[in-house]
């Protein structure tokens, strides 16, 4: 589901622009609506009713989930990891024009060149994570992304070379998607086993935190200092998350009482 979302997310934006730049914006608003009535339908048909479901959370258990600062951690490594790859992507269309020197219509291109290349980032995370461990994936991938960031802040004006930073990139903004949900549903399991799906879910909305954490941080960074600052204050967000994933995976290693960072009460 996570994989849908983040695909959709940066998929859906070149389809509404290249729909609005040939048919207008009332269409786009049509399309959308289109794709939801086709959700729903497929929603209805293929989802099966019969799924076993958990037994709900108690209140003990959520409030644990907010609170345990091992969760916490994980939360606060999706939030900064995607506030530092939205603090450039959320201006990537306007530095591939102004920038890098393509026309409008190229970069709707470009940004789904970019969409394919997350979602292949996802299938190839999922199977990083699955063969050397969450931890050891999300360090890889936090570091690579770091390095590309900052490739990108020399390479954003060099016409092809911004082209190729930004295709790979792509695989690697939205890879420590399966890796992150797959640690959070470890520790919760670990720390809260009666609220995982709970634990999940917030992993998401800190997702969605990140996303406008990056908006703010990347639009005040436009207005200060100008487009081309945003992939290295983007680098450096995403090497704090980096930090923290180091520091979580020590902390795995420590016996469980010691790891869990306070009581267990």
């Amino acid at each position: 589901m996570f994989g849908g979302l983040t695909v959709a997310l940066v998929t859906g934006v070149p389809f509404g622009t290249f729909i609005g730049q040939h048919f207008g914006w009332r269409e786009t608003f049509l399309a959308v609506s289109i794709l939801g009535v086709i959700a729903l339908i497929s929603s209805l048909i293929l989802v099966p009713n019969n799924i076993p479901g958990r037994a709900s959370a108690s209140l003990r258990d959520q409030m644990k989930v907010l609170t345990h600062p091992r969760l916490l951690m994980i939360y606060a490594i999706t939030a900064l990891g995607y506030g530092g790859v939205f603090t450039a992507f959320t201006f990537l269309a306007p530095m591939m024009q102004e920038l890098a020197g393509f026309s409008p219509s190229a970069v709707s291109w470009i940004l789904l060149g970019y969409g394919v290349s997350v979602a292949i980032g996802n299938v190839w995370g999922g199977k990083l994570a699955d063969k050397h461990g969450a931890v050891s994936a999300l360090k890889f991938i936090f570091a690579a992304l770091v390095v590309l960031l900052l490739v990108f802040q020399l390479t954003a004006s060099i016409h092809y070379a911004a082209l190729a930073t930004v295709l790979v990139m792509g695989v690697f903004a939205f890879g420590n998607v399966p890796g992150l949900q797959v640690y959070v549903v470890q520790k919760a399991e670990q720390y809260t086993p009666g609220a995982v799906d709970v634990a999940s879910g917030l992993n998401i909305a800190a997702f969605n935190v990140g996303i406008a954490l990056g908006s703010i941080v990347g639009g005040q960074t436009v207005e200060r200092y100008g487009l081309a600052q945003t992939p290295w204050i983007g680098a450096m967000i995403v090497l704090v998350a980096l930090l923290l994933v180091v520091l979580s995976g020590r902390l795995d290693k420590l016996p469980r009482r010691s790891a869990a960072l306070s009581p267990e009460g």
